[in-house]
């Protein structure tokens, strides 16, 4: 697999760039514009903040049907895929937020975070990996660790994105002392 590959003959990693189609340079730039985008404090709407999670989700979906869907074990990639997205929902989703919502303006204040990048970058080199895995060794979609691994990857960075902007859609829902009040007549 590749990271053995580069561990084991880092001379290897040249010709693997070298043999990326340029599209995928061009959707990595993309990419990582979009995560440092969220590195600064900003206003979005409801339709702003639900992109991301689409997105990601979207690339998710499509990276474990390419990867995997013509595999003898389909079913099982699908269902460690659900599993894996719905307990990183769970968990994500309880968590604290440090966003708030102006409920008079209809949009949300969210704080700078690296978190996104991250995630970004994760499911992209994950996206990454397993195509050149599997145009090296086209086999390891017949083993079911392998599919198993890729499956929950995908899976968790979906529940990962999607739990996170569950925290932003309940906010509207919350009382005032989640959101930001507008100012009373002395300004307080």
């Amino acid at each position: 697999m590749l990271l053995q590959l580069v561990v084991n003959h880092p001379e290897a990693l040249v010709p693997i760039v070298r043999s990326t189609p340029i599209w995928v340079w061009g959707l990595l730039a993309g990419l990582l514009a979009l995560g440092i985008s969220q590195l600064r404090e900003r206003t979005a709407s409801l339709a702003r903040v639900s992109l991301l999670p689409l997105l990601m989700t979207i690339v998710s979906v499509s990276g474990t049907i390419s990867a995997l869907g013509g595999t003898p074990h389909w079913a099982i990639s699908i269902a460690a895929w659900l599993v894996a997205a719905a307990l990183a929902l769970a968990l994500l989703a309880r968590g604290r937020n440090a966003a708030r919502y102006d409920p008079a303006r209809g949009l949300y204040l969210l704080p700078g975070s690296v978190v996104p990048l991250l995630l970004i970058v994760g499911i992209f080199l994950v996206k990454y990996v397993v195509g050149v895995d599997l145009a090296m060794e086209p086999q390891l979609v017949q083993e079911t660790p392998y599919v198993l691994c890729v499956a929950a990857l995908y899976g968790a960075f979906t529940g990962v994105f999607v739990g996170r902007a569950s925290r932003l859609w309940r906010l509207p829902l919350r009382p005032a002392a989640a959101s930001i009040q507008a100012p009373g007549p002395n300004g307080i």
